[in-house]
């Protein structure tokens, strides 16, 4: 049990999250690998039925099936996405603090809980993606109800309105503005709720609950956090690139030629990215689970705590305890955890010898003074 918990600064932070993933890899690669694994098999089921489409000759029905398949498996996704992120979360928290972790425990601990972890991913998507739909759906609507009239998306003879040119322009530009807005809003917004999912997995706590933790904890330390997201961005999005370069290529030199790429090409690329979303999974999960306990130590004295429990001299609570099914101790077979012998005789009381019945003198009181015999 790890007892050196301490304050950290934003680099011994990345410093730790580095070393965590380097000694746990096959951990918390295993953990994102099944998200990535079941986005492998969608996106391959999907290739599957575009080509066959195809081969049909129904090219104008292809864009509808598409998007009715993405609108059938986005609960699946979104389902393994939240269950990877909070295994994520639990196995960082054991190893950490320097208790056993493994895939599967990991899993098999937070997924009674998975309605929960759903309900608070749905209360954050909402809080930070609703005014986009709300900005890129008003955009819309003036498109079809003001554009479209017009003669703006009309492909025959039809001249658009030069007067309505202006009026579609500076729509447009005040939608980049809030576009704009939206993307510091939801910077903001995440940066508040970025220790939820790791309150309401380590402290066992209800949704709202975990937000409210989130907002008080990541307090006086939002900057950092925010570092440590774009660092994490830029890693991802380097990553990305070197592995998806050669595709990109192909599919531009095929574009050019006015072809498209064979089948086993895009499978290959979704193999690709199978690997790379594995790896790169876990790192900003990781990290904020990091800042959390950090964030724990400043505001609440963790580290005293826990080094207390260490020793014995408090009891921290079950949710901190949380070991793997595999790891724990087994339970008492009797009764109680106090093991009994039912071959020896009942314990009863030896009643007090009274004075002189063991066979010594009994004690005489000393004799008065000036008493001579």
């Amino acid at each position: 049990m790890q007892t050196n918990l301490r304050p950290m600064s934003l680099g011994e932070i990345l410093d730790r999250t580095a070393q965590l993933y380097r000694t746990n890899f096959l951990l918390f690669a295993g953990i994102a690998s099944v998200y990535a694994g079941v986005l492998l098999v969608l996106n391959l089921i999907q290739l599957g039925l575009n080509q066959l489409m195809l081969h049909w000759n129904m090219t104008q029905q292809l864009p509808i099936a598409s998007l009715g398949y993405v609108v059938l498996i986005f609960p699946v996704i979104i389902l393994c996405a939240v269950a990877a992120v909070a295994a994520n979360n639990r196995a960082v928290a054991w190893v950490n603090l320097g208790q056993p972790a493994t895939i599967r425990a990991a899993y098999k601990s937070i997924w009674p809980k998975i309605g929960r972890y759903l309900w608070l991913a749905t209360i954050i998507a909402f809080v930070v993606y609703s005014p986009f739909i709300f900005i890129f759906g008003g955009y819309c609507g003036f498109l079809y109800g003001y554009a479209r009239p017009r003669g703006f998306f009309t492909t025959g003879g039809q001249q658009a309105d030069p007067s309505g040119l202006f009026v579609v322009g500076l729509v447009s530009l005040a939608l980049f503005g809030l576009l704009l807005a939206w993307l510091v809003y939801a910077a903001l917004m995440g940066l508040r709720y970025s220790l939820a999912v790791a309150a309401c997995v380590i402290e066992d706590i209800p949704a709202r609950k975990a937000i409210r933790r989130s907002i008080e904890l990541s307090k006086e330390s939002r900057g950092r956090i925010f570092v440590l997201g774009l660092l994490i961005f830029a890693i991802q999005l380097g990553l990305v690139m070197i592995t998806q370069m050669f595709f990109f290529v192909a599919a531009y030199l095929a574009v050019k030629k006015g072809h498209t790429l064979p089948a086993w090409m895009l499978a290959l690329q979704q193999l690709v990215g199978f690997f790379t979303n594995s790896f790169i999974g876990p790192m900003y999960a990781t990290g904020l689970t990091l800042f959390y306990y950090d964030q724990r130590i400043r505001k609440e004295g963790f580290d005293i705590e826990w080094m207390m429990e260490a020793a014995g001299m408090t009891r921290t609570p079950a949710a901190e305890l949380v070991l793997p099914a595999e790891f724990e101790a087994p339970a008492p077979t009797h009764e109680t955890d106090t093991p009994t012998n039912t071959t020896d005789p009942p314990f009863e009381p030896v009643p007090l010898a009274e004075p002189g019945e063991t066979g010594e003198p009994a004690l005489q009181p000393p004799p008065a003074e000036g008493h001579n015999g």
